[in-house]
């Protein structure tokens, strides 16, 4: 199933791209992830690590692709056996950013992470985090 969540926030497209470009800050915005444990500590294509949550659980992840020009990346995050492929991409508007993630998993996975994403794009669209 293909999913699609926008967010639009007050941040600027900077601040909010160098918010997905620092793993270190991910816990801050993003709250089902507690740590970030990977081979590099910036977005980079080939980057693997694992994605730490609630209760002890890891997730193994893969940077696909980078795209700093076009203020795009994907990743795909592997969870019990299937891989989801997730495409995240910011664009500028007046008075802050839009936030994009489109998800390519199992219907059960899309739906029940659907609103944690959501959450997790309007904190990296705030101001502070």
């Amino acid at each position: 199933m293909r999913r699609r969540i926008e967010v639009d926030g007050p941040v600027d497209v900077a601040t909010a791209w160098s918010r997905y470009a620092d793993l270190s800050v991910w816990p801050r915005w993003s709250p089902q992830i507690r740590a970030v444990d990977a081979d590099g500590t910036h977005l980079v294509p080939g980057l693997h690590g694992l994605v730490r949550g609630p209760l002890g659980t890891a997730v193994p992840f893969r940077v696909d692709h980078v795209d700093e020009a076009d203020l795009s990346w994907s990743w795909t995050v592997a969870l019990a056996g299937l891989d989801i492929r997730m495409r995240h991409d910011l664009r500028a508007h007046d008075g802050g950013t839009t936030a994009g993630l489109t998800m390519d998993a199992p219907p059960v996975v899309a739906l029940t992470y659907g609103p944690p994403a959501r959450v997790a794009l309007r904190r990296l669209c705030r101001r502070e985090i």
